[in-house]
């Protein structure tokens, strides 16, 4: 008893207990604070700092063209042609800007609103959290015909600032190497710096920004380099968005002004059932919306009801439109610039101002207004495609509340199909999505009946980027998915809802066939949850499993491979390389794998590997579904032909 008292007195919280993180401790201590995480958003992120300061000098007016490299050991050096960050002396600081702004959290320009009047970034840690989290950072000043550098590891200065030569241009290039020892994935996605990129040159037309990634090489055997030049900015990112769907009207109309706070809106109908609006506050692409998407569907539905009902086109409909009525079809883009933007929800991309809404509603009502009268044509075809909405709004309620009463009134409510697990606490629990009744069986046999339920499907279902909303409540598989997930659908604020208050799994897994036809099936089933439950995408729950693509038997020996490097890496460990005295099985389907070989390779939590299904760039998925699953063939063609070189297909 005593020896417990006196270890507890030892133990005690005192002053000597504080601990005072010096400099940038802190980011190295918690990083996720910072950055959000230490995986690939974490990594990707310090390159969307230094991007920013670029961007902002363009904000400025003082920088046309910015130069992002992914080098081949996976640093990154980003490289613009702005004023150059300042070197001179700091008085209070006692020793060069430079080093301050790549050294102390929250120095810089931006909380000058002389220096810029708008700026990026949701948390003003800018280039010293990078600088900290960096193995390696070299930062290179032209300024003053003079040039400059300084280099660091770890947030630490090798030397301080030296000049080092005489130069005709001006600007900031950065180079650092994220640090192995923090972050968990090191390896840049050309893929998501691109879209990021190409995002920024649609936001701030008239910028030159170039990617060039020395890991890759294109068919001439030079370095992939992708270039990003908007000069007709929203107008042409909408176009984008819109180029692989059939178009209501011949152009998208422009809308831009400023009441104070500085507005861009471009908006595009096309004939799909869909509505995709993208926001953006200081280039930051507010994933909530917030208050300038408020203003915004506001002026939308007050001045197209207002044309339609001077026009007289609403005097025969029997039902009310909605606010959702009179954005089926629509592709919008809303960019404001706020000297202080409030943020708020959950991920901090709502955005709170309530001046904004006003702001946008102003704008887009006035501007909207004189384009309906002025294109009666175009006006009209909005207008009946809001009636067409409304009734299909309409049959696909009576549908929903088909499906719904239906579970009520049948007990449970769960799909015959369904094997479900005995746990009933959703964190703990998975659904499995598994195509066809073969497979099916297979994983009922061989999973955990504890925590694991499945659901096989039959062919494949509906592809709901070209059906009607009533129409997904009419197909089997789909109303299956839904009542076993346990979710409904509804309204929230008067805008469509997912409710996931009963979501009875936190875990949805898609288990398709490692073939052509068990790609389809998962795209398709990835086009129904990205359309009709985003919600559930965004919290993290869906995953991709991944059964293996083979089975390498020699003597008693046997080992799964997942990928063609494994198989080659397997085979050389296996038999020095030959693969004829090797026994290869290649597995095209689940229902090749029997229970125990199912369990062991894609469905053990200990052994197996998912693939957490999540959202990058909203705009940019919308773009990617609508080009593969709409009625447009050309993209379509396209797309598969210049990716074609990364699949394997089996003849």
């Amino acid at each position: 008893m005593n020896e417990t008292i006196e270890e507890t007195k030892t133990n005690t919280y005192s002053a000597e207990s504080i601990q005072v993180l010096e400099g940038l401790e802190a980011v190295r201590k918690r990083p996720s604070m910072y950055i959000g995480d230490t995986g690939i958003k974490g990594l990707h992120h310090l390159v969307w700092e230094v991007v920013d300061n670029s961007i902002d000098e363009a904000l400025a007016g003082y920088c046309t063209r910015i130069d992002v490299t992914i080098n081949e050991d996976n640093s990154i050096t980003v490289a613009d042609n702005g004023r150059g960050i300042p070197v001179d002396y700091h008085a209070k600081e006692k020793r060069s800007a430079l080093e301050v702004v790549l050294t102390v959290l929250h120095a810089g320009g931006k909380f000058d609103k002389g220096t810029y009047k708008v700026s990026g970034g949701l948390h003003g840690v800018g280039v010293s959290c990078v600088n900290a989290l960096s193995s390696h950072l070299k930062v290179t000043v032209y300024r003053d015909s003079k040039i400059y550098e300084q280099e660091y590891t770890i947030g630490t200065p090798l030397y301080s600032v030296r000049e080092i030569g005489t130069t005709d241009r001006r600007g900031t290039t950065v180079e650092f190497l994220p640090d192995a020892t923090i972050f968990t994935v090191t390896e840049y996605k050309h893929e998501t710096i691109a879209t990021r990129l190409r995002e920024l040159a649609f936001l701030n037309r008239g910028i030159e920004i170039t990617l060039t990634d020395l890991r890759e090489k294109d068919d001439e055997g030079k370095p992939l380099y992708d270039e990003f030049y908007s000069e007709g900015g929203l107008k042409e990112f909408v176009e984008y968005l819109d180029s692989t769907r059939e178009k209501l009207i011949p152009e998208a109309i422009y809308m831009e002004g400023d009441k104070g706070i500085p507005v861009q809106v471009a908006l595009h109908y096309n004939t799909s059932y869909t509505e995709n609006v993208f926001s953006y506050v200081n280039n930051i692409n507010t994933i909530e919306g917030g208050t300038h998407v408020s203003g915004f569907r506001a002026a939308l539905t007050r001045t197209l009801k207002n044309y339609a009902e001077k026009s007289g086109m609403l005097e025969k409909l029997k039902i009310d439109i909605s606010g959702d009525d009179f954005r089926e079809g629509l592709t919008a883009v809303i960019s404001v610039k706020v000297a202080e933007p409030q943020f708020e929800g959950q991920t901090k991309t709502k955005l709170g101002n309530s001046d904004v809404a006003g702001a946008v509603s102003g704008i887009v009502g006035d501007m909207l207004s004189h384009y309906l009268e002025e294109h009666p044509k175009e006006a009209r075809s909005i207008v009946n495609k809001v009636i067409l909405a409304a009734q299909a709004r309409h049959a696909a309620r009576k549908a929903r509340e088909m499906v719904q009463r239906k579970n009520v009134l049948g007990g449970t409510g769960l799909p015959g199909k369904l094997a479900d697990c005995a746990d009933s606490d959703p964190g703990k629990c998975e659904l499995y999505l598994v195509e066809g009744d073969s497979a099916g069986g297979s994983a009922k046999q061989g999973r955990d009946r504890n925590f694991q339920a499945i659901l096989p499907l039959r062919g494949k279902i509906l592809n709901v980027e070209k059906a009607q909303e009533y129409k997904i409540y009419e197909n089997e598989e789909i109303k299956n998915m839904i009542t076993a997930l346990g979710v409904s659908f509804g309204t929230a604020d008067g805008e469509k809802a997912l409710n996931m208050e009963k979501l009875r799994y936190h875990k949805v897994i898609i288990m398709t066939d490692a073939d052509v036809d068990g790609s389809h099936i998962r795209t398709l089933i990835l086009t129904f949850f990205f359309r009709y439950m985003k919600d559930l995408i965004e919290k993290g729950y869906l995953y991709i499993a991944q059964p293996p693509l083979y089975l390498i038997k020699k003597g008693k020996e046997q080992r799964y491979c997942w990928t063609e490097d494994d198989r080659e890496r397997v085979v050389k460990e296996l038999a020095g390389g030959r693969e004829d005295s090797v026994h290869i099985q290649r597995y095209k389907g689940l229902g090749e794998m029997n229970p125990e070989q199912l369990w062991e390779t894609t469905m053990d939590p200990g052994t197996r590997s998912l693939k957490q299904v999540s959202i990058e760039s909203a705009a940019e998925t919308d773009h990617l579904f609508s080009m593969l699953m709409g009625d447009e063939v050309g993209p379509r063609r396209e797309f598969i032909e210049k990716n074609a070189k990364y699949a394997k297909i089996d003849i």
